[in-house]
C-alpha cells in the first residue's frame, strides 16, 4: 500500500492542465462495444480505473492499440464470449465500478451479459435498480446467480418503450441509452441524467449512426438502428479536477491558472466557489485564480447561513462537495455542506477535525463548517484515504497545513487523478510517494 508524505505550507504558482474526464471516459470505452468497427478516443487519462477497464476490454477480445500519449483505438470485432462467463471476468468486474456499463452494450449487440456486483468507492449504498429496471423495460431478462454472486442478463430482442426513471442516474442513463440505440422501435427516457458526460456519450453515438434527440435535456428520444459504425471522439477536461485545483489555489493562498477547462461545460461549479468567497476569472477557456489572503463565505439574501448541496445536473456535482468542505475550513464565515446523494461521503471529516478544523457533523448527510479565516492553520496529520474524492480533499488539506502529513491508501487517489504528485510538485507542492 502506497502513501503520500506532504510538506505543507508551500504556495503554488504557474499553470496546470486538467486531465480527461474520468466519469466520461468509462462510458465512452464501454460504448465502443456497440460496433465492430474501430473507434478512436483522444484525451484518455492515465488513471487506475481507466487502465483497468482498458485491460478488461483486451481480456474480452477487443483489439486495443495505443496511438499516442492519450489516444487509444478500440475494435470490438470479435469478442471471447466464453471469457465473459468466466470467474476471472467476474472477479475483475467486482473491483471496477465502471464495469456495470458493459451491460447495455453487451445485451444490445450480443443479446446476453453476465456481471458481478461492481466495486468502487465505499461511499454508501449505490444501487443498480435504475440500470436493471431500465434495461428490463427494453425486454431483457435478469436473474441473480447466488452461487457465483453474479447477475445474468439475456434478451433475444430489445424493443423500444417509454420509461420514467426513478432517479436521474448518470451511469444508469448511459447504460439504458447504449442498450436502446440498437433496440427495435423508439425509446423515450424521461428523468434522464443530462450531465456533460452523458451529452458527450450521446453525441458520439449519433456520430456512429444512432438517432438520439433531446441531448442536454432530461427527456431523451432514441430511434433504434440496426448497427453502429466507427468514429473519433475527444474526452472533455475533468470538471472535478478543475474544481480540485480551484480549491488548492484558495487553500494554499496561491496564484494559479488552470488551462483549457471547457468552461461552458463547468455549469455552476465556478459560481459555487465564488459563494465561498473565492475570486476566479474566466480568461478565454482558462480559469485564473489570484492569490487571496482571505476569502469570505456569502450569506443568503435573508442573512441565513449559506448552504451548498449537491444535485443532479445542472446542480452541483456531489464529487466536489468533499473539496468544497475542505476549502471552507479556511474561509471567513460558516457554511452548511449538505451531501444528499451519498450517505457516507462526509465521514472523512473526523480526519480534518484531528487537523484542527472546526466542523460539526450533524448526520451522515450534513456538516457545518466554521472557517478559520486563515487565522489558524490546519496541523499536519496521519490519515487514510477512504475514496477518490475524500482522498484529494485530504491532500488539499495537507498541502495547506503546518508541518508534515502522511496519507495512506493513495491507490484511491490514483483511481481518479493522473500522476498527481508530479503535476503538483511542478507548480510548487512538496509531495513524496512512499
Amino acid at each position: 500500500m502506497a502513501s503520500f508524505v506532504i510538506e505543507g505550507g508551500h504556495r503554488l504558482s504557474g499553470e496546470i492542465h486538467p486531465q480527461g474526464a474520468k466519469n466520461e471516459v468509462l462510458q465512452i470505452i464501454c460504448a465502443t462495444l456497440l460496433t465492430a468497427e474501430e473507434v478512436t478516443v483522444h484525451n484518455i487519462p492515465d488513471i487506475l480505473d481507466v487502465n483497468n477497464l482498458i485491460q478488461l476490454m483486451r481480456d474480452m477480445g477487443v483489439t486495443v492499440s495505443r496511438k499516442g500519449l492519450d489516444t487509444y483505438c478500440f475494435k470490438a470485432e470479435k469478442l471471447d464470449l466464453s471469457y465473459l462467463e468466466s470467474d476471472e471476468f467476474l472477479k475483475k468486474c467486482s473491483s471496477l465500478r465502471g464495469s456495470v456499463m458493459l451491460i447495455g452494450p453487451m445485451v444490445a449487440r450480443f443479446h446476453k451479459a453476465m456481471i458481478s456486483k461492481p466495486g468502487g468507492d465505499k461511499i454508501g449504498r449505490r444501487r443498480l435498480d435504475t440500470h436493471f429496471i431500465g434495461i428490463q423495460n427494453l425486454g431483457a431478462d435478469f436473474s441473480y446467480n447466488a452461487e457465483r454472486e453474479a447477475y445474468e442478463i439475456s434478451a433475444c430482442e430489445l424493443k423500444g418503450t417509454y420509461m420514467l426513471l426513478d432517479e436521474a442516474s448518470v451511469t444508469g442513463t448511459a447504460n439504458i441509452v447504449m442498450a436502446a440505440v440498437l433496440a427495435k422501435g423508439t425509446t423515450t427516457i424521461y428523468n434522464a441524467a443530462c450531465e456533460p458526460y452523458l451529452q458527450q456519450l450521446c453525441k458520439m453515438l449519433n456520430r456512429m449512426g444512432a438517432k438520439i434527440q433531446g441531448i442536454a435535456s432530461n427527456l431523451l428520444t432514441i430511434e433504434g438502428v440496426d448497427e453502429l459504425h466507427g468514429t473519433e471522439h475527444t474526452i472533455l477536461p475533468d470538471m472535478i479536477e478543475v474544481g480540485s485545483f480551484i480549491g488548492m489555489a484558495a487553500m494554499t493562498q496561491s496564484e494559479l491558472t488552470i488551462k483549457n477547462v471547457s468552461y461552458e461545460n463547468l455549469g455552476i461549479i465556478p459560481e459555487n466557489f465564488r459563494r465561498l468567497g473565492i475570486k476566479l476569472e474566466q480568461r478565454g477557456d482558462d480559469i485564473y485564480v489570484p492569490a487571496q489572503e482571505t476569502y469570505q463565505i456569502e450569506s443568503f439574501i435573508d442573512g441565513s447561513i449559506m448552504t451548498i448541496a449537491d444535485a443532479p445536473w445542472p446542480g452541483l456535482t456531489p464529487d466536489l462537495l468533499s473539496v468544497m468542505l475542505v476549502v471552507a475550513t479556511q474561509a471567513k464565515g460558516s457554511v452548511l455542506i449538505h451531501q444528499k446523494m451519498f450517505e457516507s461521503r462526509l465521514f472523512f471529516v473526523d480526519k480534518l477535525i484531528d487537523m484542527g478544523a472546526q466542523i460539526i457533523l450533524c448526520d451522515p448527510h450534513r456538516a457545518v463548517v466554521i472557517g478559520h479565516n486563515h487565522a489558524m492553520c490546519l496541523r499536519g496529520g496521519n490519515m487514510t484515504s477512504p475514496d477518490i474524492r475524500a482522498g484529494i480533499a485530504l491532500l488539499i488539506a495537507a498541502m495547506s497545513a503546518e508541518g508534515s502529513s502522511r496519507i495512506h491508501n493513495i491507490e484511491q487517489i490514483d483511481r481518479g487523478y493522473q500522476d498527481i504528485e508530479r503535476r503538483l510538485n511542478a507548480i510548487g507542492a512538496r509531495i513524496t510517494r512512499i
